[in-house]
Formats: structure tokens, sequence, C-alpha cells
């Protein structure tokens, strides 16, 4: 049994990674880089950062939702 306030210190952990994933420095870098497989880098770089946070949030839910009443 977890403790009470893990599920929102993950949720939290996954808001500052998202602010940090989707901020300027990141993007600046992966803006200057060219196409990989013919996608910009910065369309693909997006696409799946913003994949792997909504993964991490069903994780996080998800595991929640298991424990049941």
């Amino acid at each position: 049994m977890e403790r009470p306030g893990l599920t929102a210190e993950r949720l939290l952990a996954l808001f500052a990674a998202g602010g940090l994933l989707l901020n300027y420095p990141l993007l600046a870098l992966f803006g200057r880089l060219g196409t990989l497989a013919g996608i910009p880098a910065l369309y693909l770089y997006l696409f799946v950062a913003w994949a792997l946070l909504i993964a991490g949030i069903a994780l996080v839910l998800g595991r929640d939702a298991d424990d049941g009443p």
C-alpha cells in the first residue's frame, strides 16, 4: 500500500518535467536540428515529449485506480 500523498507527488513531478521538456532551452536545441526521417526534429521532439508525459500520467493514475477501496 502506498502512502496517501504519493500520487500527488508523482503528478507534480510529471508537471515539472513537462515544464522543463516544453520550455525554451530544449525547444531551441531541437529547433536547430534538421530533419529526422523527413520529419522536422522539433515536431518529432514535441510529439514524443507530449506522448511520454501522457503515458506517465496514465501510469500514475492507472496505478492509483488499481488499488481499489
